[in-house]
């Protein structure tokens, strides 16, 4: 089934189905963070915890940038706080929008394309896969600017996706890194043509959504959290409870019942 698409504001929203495509939509700006764009963006991914019949969401961009990076002009301050308060309710405002992206129970697939400066590198690295086109080079661009290198959960995403002596790499330096080197450090999953991109992405979503609803949200939410286990035995704790909880479903029933006469399942999230 494919919905009709809505614009909100500087995103654009596409139902097919259980999967939403989301597109950034400031293409003569490069998609650049201003501040409509960020708190959009932080409106739909702070409203995807109750919205559940959304079950993986593929992000992508118009235009021929995916996100050139913040739009420093594009953030008001009318004058009723001071330059730091400003600073950092902006800087908050866009730390606290990768944090939805990790904390929304619905699988992000990232479509690159083009640039991926600053922010925009960050909200890839957010995304729980990424598809690249050819032409996708990204970077820590904050510290080509004077600031750390350290910014917008980059060093923490970063190391862990490519290790720490690749992320020192281009942390430190600012370089960007094309998508034939993010594709053989695994940061990417695929380089396709940039015209293959939506549907590359597509195909990954319907394969997600052909999984029981809970467990697919489980399976996020383990993964997150078993990036910083302590352990193994932490890491499995976590997998034995949810797999005790998904055993107790009706959709572990039917799994089994649609395997075992070897049908496609229908799930209920139940």
């Amino acid at each position: 089934m494919t919905g009709s698409p809505t614009s909100e504001g500087p995103i654009h929203i596409e139902r097919r189905g259980a999967i939403e495509i989301l597109s950034l939509d400031r293409p003569d700006a490069l998609n650049t963070l201003d501040e409509p764009l960020t708190f959009a963006l932080r409106d739909y991914f702070a409203g995807l915890a109750e919205r559940l019949d959304v079950r993986v969401v593929v992000l992508r961009a118009e235009g021929r940038a995916f996100c050139a990076g913040l739009d420093l002009a594009g953030w008001e301050n009318d004058g009723s706080r001071g330059e730091l308060q400003h600073y950092w309710r902006l800087q908050r405002a866009i730390a606290g929008l990768l944090e939805l992206m990790r904390a929304c129970p619905q699988p992000i697939i990232g479509l690159g394309h083009g640039a991926a400066c600053g922010a925009g590198f960050s909200m890839l690295l957010a995304c729980d896969v990424r598809y690249g086109a050819p032409n996708l080079k990204m970077n820590a661009a904050y510290i080509k600017v004077g600031l750390g290198g350290c910014d917008l959960g980059c060093s923490y995403f970063l190391p862990r996706l490519v290790g720490a002596s690749v992320a020192s790499e281009y942390i430190l330096t600012g370089r960007f890194m094309a998508a034939d080197k993010a594709l053989s450090c695994g940061l990417l999953s695929e380089v396709v043509p940039v015209e293959e991109l939506l549907d590359k992405g597509l195909e990954l979503a319907g394969e997600m959504v052909a999984n029981a609803p809970m467990g697919l949200r489980l399976t996020k939410d383990a993964l997150n959290r078993n990036l910083d286990a302590r352990s193994l035995s932490d890491a499995m704790a976590v997998e034995d409870r949810q797999q005790v909880m998904m055993l107790m479903s009706e959709d572990f029933a039917e799994g089994v019942a649609a395997f075992r006469e070897k049908r496609a399942p229908e799930y209920r999230d139940r």
